[in-house]
């Protein structure tokens, strides 16, 4: 699909409307959370995934415990 997005103001910021195929395609719907990548050649949209915080939130559990050694590994 190739299709130009008009940006609206949405109070001090800014949004786009997603046609209904574009959210079809990512698997999104109204009400529903994207992921927003940036990568050297623009964004990347795609649906976010359901555990993604609960997998972070482990993640900065272990890095917490791990602190020194993860700065060892580091240098």
């Amino acid at each position: 699909m190739n299709k130009s997005l008009k940006i609206t103001r949405i109070g001090n910021s800014a949004g786009i409307v997603l046609p209904r195929e574009l959210l079809a395609h990512l698997n999104a719907e109204v009400g529903g959370t994207l992921s927003v990548v940036t990568t050297p050649r623009g964004i990347e949209l795609s649906a976010a995934e359901p555990d993604f915080e609960a997998q972070m939130a482990a993640a900065r559990e272990v890095m917490a415990r791990r602190k020194s050694a993860l700065r060892e590994l580091a240098k």
